[in-house]
């Protein structure tokens, strides 16, 4: 059972007795009740792409250390520093604070003091005829100094709920917190990784254009001497011309990662420095993704929705309590006199004293719909923390699976690669022999250079389900493997 609960229960149970005994005329069968929301998940007792499990432990400050890479962790802790998301989540955790500051508040008594001087004339015209015969009083100074308390009792547990509320808001936003700043590091994460993968992407394909360009020379040149045929130089002309045009597209790519990532790190794009530039150097971490249980406590959009949960919950227990009597404690003392002299006297003293009672009888619906908009609004966080469990489940699947099956697709392709290379290899050969097959050569050329790209984009892509993995995992990782796995 999420914490609010448990706390709320007592103080509801207190203020429920008091009102059945007390005001069962008045609030009797008028009172909704705050029914505690079922939260039961269904937790999975293992990941079903997770082949291996590990103990979790929390390195929401560090995960990216386990990519080995000095200049990502550079970006990274830049990021945590000068983002703007995360700067404006800070914003909200003080605002929560202060919101719980002032909701405590009305647990405790409001105490103030009042001192003030007066000084009046009347006129003698309008105190009569005798007045201004014998001289009456026109002038007179009055001096008060006081203090005044005010307390509203707790009994249905009202001003307590609305703290909780306040609290777990409060806590609620420092989870947001740590949402946003893992969602801006996994965004910096990868955008790195596609810069590195987009400049060896050009640097390929610069190199193909040459080694294109170099075989068409010599398709040119048996044309001259009549070995091939326009058709042929024509073709090989397109190769060239495809594979230059590829290239503007790939530094679009490279530029508006450099943005994005200035935005991610809070400065322009000029200031936005990245050495690297090989995707295929980059180191990919093995990561066991742990028990399926763990990833609640890890995971900081979960935990949000769970302290929105309570919260919500501690709203509609003050909603609830809104239907019973109002009770309030008013106490007022102090000094008061018309001559300073006598201000200190014991006859000077004064105090009053009051307890009100407020009942709402009749209010045209206001109580019932403000209780109803709250529970749906309960209703509506269930859905939603439930949502988040579930996606959070789906998350860690999906980069387990994309994972393990990217591993596999980069190995097929580097051996497709080798295989490439080696068609390729033998393809120039037979050129400069004399024995040329065109649409032979077009076709090694082809597959060559499209497998060279293919396999940086899969490392990229293993990359960044990495970056991915550890962002489902809440910042985790495990670093322990159970035994036997």
């Amino acid at each position: 059972m999420p914490r609010v609960f448990e706390r709320l229960q007592a103080p509801v149970r207190l203020g429920w007795l008091f009102a059945v005994v007390a005001f069962a005329d008045l609030a009797g069968g008028c009172v909704p009740s705050a029914v505690t929301p079922d939260v039961a998940l269904d937790v999975p007792a293992a990941y079903r792409a997770g082949a291996k499990q590990g103990v979790l432990e929390d390195h929401a400050t560090d995960w990216w250390s386990e990519f080995k890479s000095a200049e990502l962790t550079r970006l990274m802790e830049a990021t945590e520093i000068a983002n703007l998301d995360i700067a404006a989540a800070i914003g909200r955790v003080k605002q929560a604070d202060a919101q719980a500051g002032q909701s405590g508040a009305a647990l405790l008594p409001s105490i103030s003091a009042n001192d003030s001087f007066t000084r009046s004339k009347s006129s003698t015209n309008a105190l009569g005829s005798g007045a201004s015969q014998g001289g009456g009083v026109s002038a007179q100074s009055q001096y008060l100094s006081s203090f005044s308390a005010s307390y509203q009792l707790d009994f249905w547990g009202k001003n307590r709920a609305n703290l909780v509320a306040a609290q777990d808001n409060a806590t609620a936003s420092r989870w947001d917190r740590r949402t946003v700043t893992l969602t801006s590091l996994a965004a910096t994460a990868t955008a790195y990784y596609t810069i590195l993968a987009t400049r060896e992407r050009i640097a390929f394909a610069k190199q193909d254009v040459v080694d294109s360009s170099h075989i068409l020379k010599l398709i040119e040149d048996r044309q001259k001497a009549g070995t091939a045929s326009a058709l042929d130089v024509a073709q090989q002309a397109a190769l060239v011309a495809n594979l230059k045009a590829s290239i503007p597209p790939l530094q679009v790519t490279e530029a508006q990662n450099i943005a994005a990532l200035g935005i991610l790190l809070g400065v322009p794009p000029e200031r936005v420095s990245v050495a690297a530039n090989s995707a295929m150097k980059a180191h990919v971490p093995t990561i066991a993704p742990g028990l399926p249980s763990e990833v609640l406590t890890q995971r900081p959009d979960v935990q949000y929705a769970e302290y929105q949960l309570t919260a919500e919950h501690a709203s509609l227990v003050a909603a609830r309590a809104a239907f019973f009597p109002t009770i309030t404690l008013t106490a007022q003392g102090g000094i008061e006199s018309l001559a300073l002299r006598t201000l200190l006297s014991p006859a000077s003293t004064f105090y009053s004293a009051a307890a009100s009672l407020s009942q709402p009888i009749f209010d045209g619906g206001l109580l019932q719909g403000q209780f109803d908009q709250v529970k749906g609004r309960q209703d509506e966080l269930l859905a939603d923390y439930k949502k988040a469990v579930l996606t959070a489940f789906s998350d860690v699947d999906k980069a387990l699976a994309a994972l393990r099956l990217f591993a596999v697709q980069e190995e097929l392709t580097r051996q497709s690669l080798v295989a490439s290379k080696k068609a390729y290899d033998l393809s120039e050969q037979r050129l400069s022999s004399g024995i040329i097959d065109v649409v032979t050569l077009l076709q090694t050329e082809q597959t060559l250079f499209t497998t060279q790209d293919s396999l940086v984009q899969v490392r990229l892509s293993r990359l960044t389900e990495a970056v991915a993995l550890y962002q489902a995992l809440g910042g985790a990782y495990a670093v322990k493997l159970k035994s036997g796995s």
